[in-house]
């Protein structure tokens, strides 16, 4: 079992302050999740069902590492003995090839007309 549906609409920037009142009336450990993305839940360590594939599992050199369920981090290096197991530590990245925060000024916003789940159409065959 995996915790997350992909075939659904996401909750993204949804107001669900009522409908989680309503719902911790009858399971008051209830938790909405997605009304920011999933990535502000990467710093919760809770207890999952036995059953459920782990998707918030750990600390990398830059912060939590979420949605392990959906991706794994593997740790590549020129070097490393097939039958080595140890851990290499986290991967250094060359000066000047990192990505870093911009600070200049933003784009406006791209907004959508509607709350409309909008569905990327699949690509054409030509030929």
């Amino acid at each position: 079992m995996n915790a997350m549906g992909h075939d659904i609409p996401t909750f993204i920037g949804v107001d669900k302050k009522q409908v989680t009142e309503k719902i911790r009336k009858l399971r008051p450990e209830y938790m909405p999740m997605g009304t920011a993305g999933m990535a502000d839940m990467g710093e919760m360590e809770m207890e999952i069902p036995e059953n459920t594939v782990a998707m918030m599992t750990g600390w990398g050199p830059h912060g939590p590492i979420e949605m392990g369920g959906m991706f794994s981090v593997v740790k590549v290096r020129e070097g490393i003995a097939a039958d080595d197991y140890t851990d290499p530590g986290w991967y250094e990245n060359p000066p000047g090839t990192q990505a870093w925060e911009w600070t200049g000024e933003l784009p406006d916003t791209t907004k959508a007309k509607d709350a409309k789940t909008q569905i990327t159409p699949k690509p054409m065959k030509h030929g």
